[in-house]
C-alpha cells in the first residue's frame, strides 16, 4: 500500500487525464485507471465515425498508458444511467424551450458519483480527473478554484460537485499550463498523446447536429412542432419556422428568414410555438434567476448580498454582479447588461478565483 494512498483516476484516453494518472503514479500514489463508457454513437443514428472519450481507440489509449506504467485499468459501463439522466435531460430541455449543457450535468451528477461508487468497491481513498482546476479545503468547506492556465480553466464545469465528492477529489493539473503537460508527455515518450486531436463536441452528438439528434430521438417531432411563427418583439408575425426546439437564444445563422437587417433569436415560447426575433441590443438583459443551486465556498448566502463575477456560459469571461439568495433560487443583478442569457445554461458565481456556487438559469429580465 502506498503511503500516499490509493487513487482511482478517470482516464478518457486523452493527454490531460493520461498525464494526471502519470503524475500521481510518479508522486507515489497507488493508481488505478478507469475509463467510463457513456455512449454508443451508432445508437444515435449518426453517420460520423465514433470519436472522443467513448470510442474504442480512446479506451485502448488509456489502457496502454496503464500497461506501460504497470497499474490496473478498468472499463466502467455507465451507458444506462448516462442515457437516463444526461440524454433524457438534454432532450427534455430543448422540448421545454431551453438550451441544455449536458457536459456539466454529466461531470457533476454522473461521472463523479460513478467514480466514487467504484472507488469504494476498489478500496480507493481518492478519485482524480484531468480537469484544469484546483480544489482545497478552507475551514469546513471544500472549494474549487480556477486553474492557473486561463485558456484551459475548467472550473465552470465543476460547480455542481458535492462537498462529499470534493473531499476525496484530486485535480493534478490545476497548477500547470497546457504547454507544460505537452512537454511532460513528450519527455516521457507519449508522442501519440501530444499529437492526438482533442474533441470539444458533445460525446453523443459528435457531428454537432443536435437538431438531427432530436429528430431521431423523438418520433414525429418535426410534425409536432413545425409551422410556428417567427414574431418580433411587438408581436408582428414575420415568417414561419421549423419548430421552437430547433433554435437557441442568440442564434443568428440558419434562421431561414431575411428581413433586410441582422436579427437574432431573443426568446423561445414553447406554449405558443413562437420564436421571437430582434436586433442585437434586444439580447441584452441585466438580471436573471438561477435555481437548483449547489453552494461551494459558503454553505448558503441567505440574508447576504455578495459581489461576484458571474459566468453565464463556458467561454464567458464573467461579469460583475450582485447575487442575493431568495429561498431556493439566486437573484443575480449584473452591473452592466450582458448578451444572450440563455435558460438551461449554467451560471457560476466567482469570488476572485474561487467558485462560490452555481445553478441553472431559469429566466432573465431587465431591472
Amino acid at each position: 500500500m502506498s503511503r500516499k494512498g490509493k487513487v482511482l483516476v478517470a482516464m478518457s484516453g486523452g493527454i490531460d487525464s493520461s498525464l494526471a494518472a502519470v503524475m500521481l503514479h510518479e508522486e507515489g500514489y497507488e493508481v488505478i485507471g478507469m475509463t467510463m463508457k457513456t455512449w454508443d454513437y451508432a445508437s444515435s443514428g449518426g453517420s460520423k465515425k465514433e470519436t472522443g472519450c467513448c470510442s474504442l481507440d480512446s479506451i485502448n489509449d488509456a489502457r496502454t498508458i496503464a500497461v506501460n506504467l504497470g497499474f490496473p485499468h478498468y472499463i466502467l459501463d455507465i451507458r444506462s444511467e448516462f442515457g437516463d439522466s444526461v440524454i433524457d435531460h438534454f432532450t427534455n430541455e430543448y422540448l421545454d424551450g431551453r438550451t441544455p449543457n449536458p457536459c456539466v450535468l454529466c461531470n457533476t451528477h454522473i461521472k463523479w458519483d460513478a467514480l466514487l461508487r467504484r472507488a469504494d468497491k476498489l478500496g480507493c481513498d481518492f478519485i482524480a480527473t484531468g480537469h484544469y482546476a484546483q480544489v482545497r479545503q478552507e475551514n469546513s468547506r471544500f472549494v474549487i478554484s480556477k486553474g492557473i492556465d486561463d485558456s484551459k480553466d475548467q472550473s465552470y464545469a465543476l460547480w455542481g460537485v458535492s462537498q462529499q465528492s470534493l473531499s476525496r477529489t484530486i485535480l493534478p493539473l490545476g497548477k500547470l499550463y497546457k504547454s507544460q503537460i505537452r512537454q511532460m508527455a513528450t519527455e516521457r515518450g507519449f508522442v501519440d498523446l501530444v499529437n492526438k486531436s482533442e474533441s470539444y463536441e458533445i460525446c453523443f452528438v459528435p457531428d454537432n447536429d443536435y437538431r438531427g439528434f432530436l429528430k431521431r430521438r423523438v418520433e414525429g417531432l418535426e410534425e409536432k412542432v413545425a409551422g410556428g411563427n417567427f414574431v418580433l418583439e411587438n408581436g408582428a408575425v414575420v415568417g414561419k419556422h421549423l419548430g421552437y426546439p430547433f433554435y437557441t437564444i442568440g442564434q443568428r445563422k440558419g434562421l431561414g428568414i431575411a428581413l433586410g437587417y441582422p436579427v437574432f433569436v431573443t426568446e423561445i415560447r414553447k406554449a405558443s410555438n413562437e420564436v421571437v426575433l430582434g436586433v442585437e441590443k434586444d439580447l441584452l438583459r441585466n438580471a436573471m434567476y438561477v435555481k437548483q443551486l449547489n453552494m461551494m465556498k459558503y454553505e448558503n448566502l441567505r440574508g447576504v448580498q455578495l459581489e461576484t463575477s458571474t459566468k453565464i456560459r463556458y467561454n464567458d469571461d464573467g461579469t460583475p454582479a450582485l447575487i442575493t439568495q431568495e429561498g431556493d433560487q439566486m437573484r443575480v443583478v449584473f452591473h452592466e447588461p450582458v448578451k444572450a442569457i440563455t435558460p438551461g445554461q449554467a451560471a457560476v458565481f466567482y469570488e476572485g478565483d474561487d467558485v462560490v456556487g452555481g445553478g441553472w438559469i431559469t429566466s432573465s429580465f431587465m431591472v
